[in-house]
C-alpha cells in the first residue's frame, strides 16, 4: 500500500534502531503501564518462533544436500574438517567472553524468576543424557515437540544421503533424489522470503518489547546492552586475531599481509551484513590478491558461506550468556556444552543473510531449556538482544567471511595450490 512507502524505503537497519531507541524512551516516559501494548510484541515473538522449525529443516537438508559427495575428497575433507573446528573454538571464546564480563548479570527480569530456574533446570540433562539423545527415536516427534538436536541429527543425515544419491548411477534414483532436493531447496527459499516478510514487522515488534523491558528496568538496561556489545566485538577480534591469526602462522602465511589482502571483502562483509554476498569479493580476493587456485577457492568459499559461521557461533554463546544472568539463571557448563553441540551443528544449516543469527539464536536457547515465550523474561532478554542485532550483525559477518578466506587460505597452502609470489 502506497501510505506505507515511506516506512519500507527506509533502510530495515535504520527502522530497528529507530524501534529500539522509541521503544526505550517510551518506557522510561510511561514506565510499567507502557505493558498495556504488550501483545504487539508478543506476536513479533510468535512469528519469529513459527519460522525456527521450517528454517533449520528447510537449511540444512540443502545445506548438506548440495555437498558433491566427489568434492568430499581430500580439498573437502580437510576444508570441513578446519571450518567445523573453527567453529567449535569460536563458540568456546564466546562463551569465555560471555562468563568473563557477564553482561546482563543483576538485570533480574524475573517475573516469578523461580519459574524460569525450575524450568530450565528440569530441562537441562546431563553431558551423557545429551549425546544420547542426538539421535533420535522418532524424528518426526523431534520436528514437532522442538527437540533441536534429533532434529538436526537428522536432516544432516537425511541431507547427505539425497548428495549421495543425486550421483546414484540408476536415472530413476538420481531423478527422484533432484526431485527430493528442489523441493526443499524451493521450501528454504519460501522462508527466506517469510524471513523477510517478518523483518519488516521487527521494528514494531522491536519497540513494543523493548518498550516493556524499559518500562519495568529504567535506564539500568542500557548498560547491560552496550557490555554485551563490548564483549561480543572483543570476542570476534580475539577469534580472529588469536585462531584465525594462529592457524595462518601454522601454515607459515603472513597474518599480517593475510589481512591486508582480505580488508576488502572484510568491509564489503561488514556493510552488506550477508556471507552469500559477499561471495563474489572473496572470491575475487582468494584469486588476485592472495593466489589461491581456483580449483580449491570455488569449492572452500561457497562451502565456507554454507556451513562456517563462527562470528555467529561466538554471537550465540556470549548472547545465551546474557540471556542466562538477565533472567537470573546463569548456565551451567553442562548447558554451556550444550551451547557448543548446538551451535557448531547449527551452523551448517545458517543461511549467510542479513539476522539468520537472530532466529538461530532461538533455537540454542531452546536446547538448554530457555523457551523464548510471549510474556515471559526469556522474551524480554531476547527482545534487547534482536533490538541491537543488526549492530552485532556487521561484526559477526565480518568473522564468518574472514574465516572462509583464512581456511581457504590453509587449505591452498596445504594442497600446494597457491602461488606464494602473491605473498612477498
Amino acid at each position: 500500500m502506497k501510505i506505507f512507502s515511506w516506512y519500507f524505503k527506509i533502510s530495515l537497519l535504520v527502522r530497528i534502531l529507530a524501534g529500539l531507541i522509541l521503544g526505550a524512551m517510551a518506557g522510561l516516559l510511561f514506565g510499567p503501564e507502557i505493558e498495556v501494548i504488550s501483545p504487539v510484541g508478543d506476536i513479533f515473538v510468535n512469528l519469529l518462533k513459527m519460522i525456527v522449525m521450517p528454517v533449520v529443516i528447510s537449511t540444512l537438508i540443502v545445506g548438506a544436500g548440495s555437498i558433491h559427495p566427489a568434492q568430499l575428497g581430500r580439498v573437502g575433507v580437510k576444508a570441513l574438517g578446519i571450518y567445523m573446528i573453527t567453529t567449535g573454538f569460536a563458540v568456546a571464546v564466546g562463551l569465555v567472553f560471555g562468563n568473563v564480563f557477564q553482561p546482563g548479570k543483576g538485570m533480574e527480569l524475573t517475573q516469578g524468576g523461580g519459574d524460569v530456574v525450575l524450568d530450565a533446570a528440569m530441562k537441562t540433562p546431563s553431558l551423557m543424557e545429551t549425546i544420547i539423545s542426538i539421535v533420535p527415536v522418532n524424528p518426526f516427534n523431534a520436528i514437532t515437540t522442538d527437540q533441536i538436536l534429533p532434529t538436526i541429527f537428522f536432516c544432516l543425515i537425511f541431507g547427505i544421503a539425497i548428495a549421495y544419491l543425486k550421483q546414484h548411477s540408476d536415472d530413476r534414483i538420481k531423478s527422484a533424489a533432484d526431485t527430493i532436493y528442489q523441493f526443499f531447496e524451493g521450501f528454504a527459499e519460501v522462508m527466506y522470503l517469510v524471513v523477510h516478510w517478518i523483518l519488516q514487522y521487527a521494528p514494531i515488534g522491536v519497540f513494543a518489547l523493548i518498550a516493556v523491558v524499559f518500562g519495568k528496568q529504567g535506564s539500568q538496561a542500557f548498560g547491560p546492552l552496550g557490555m554485551t556489545t563490548f564483549a561480543l566485538y572483543l570476542a570476534f577480534a580475539a577469534h580472529i586475531l588469536l585462531v584465525y591469526g594462529g592457524g595462518l602462522l601454522l601454515f607459515k602465511l603472513n597474518p599480517v599481509k593475510f589481512f591486508r589482502k582480505a580488508k576488502e571483502a572484510m568491509i564489503t562483509a561488514f556493510v552488506t551484513r550477508s556471507s552469500g554476498g559477499t561471495l563474489p569479493v572473496s572470491m575475487d580476493v582468494a584469486e588476485n590478491e592472495m593466489g589461491i587456485d581456483k580449483g580449491v577457492y570455488s569449492f572452500s568459499l561457497p562451502l565456507g558461506a554454507t556451513i562456517n559461521m563462527d562470528g555467529t557461533a561466538i554471537y550465540q554463546g556470549v548472547c545465551a550468556i546474557f540471556i542466562g544472568f538477565a533472567i537470573g539463571t546463569p548456565l551451567d557448563f553442562s548447558q554451556q556444552l550444550t551451547i557448543i553441540a548446538t551451535a557448531v551443528l547449527a551452523s551448517i544449516g545458517t543461511a549467510g543473510v542479513p539476522g539468520a543469527g537472530a532466529i538461530m539464536l532461538m533455537m540454542v536457547l531452546s536446547s538448554v531449556g530457555l523457551t523464548v515465550e510471549p510474556g515471559t523474561p526469556v522474551a524480554m532478554a531476547y527482545a534487547m538482544i534482536f533490538g541491537i542485532d543488526a549492530l552485532l550483525d556487521m561484526g559477526r559477518t565480518v568473522t564468518n567471511v574472514t574465516g572462509d578466506l583464512t581456511v581457504t587460505c590453509i587449505v591452498a597452502k596445504s594442497e600446494n595450490e597457491i602461488d606464494m609470489n602473491a605473498w612477498e
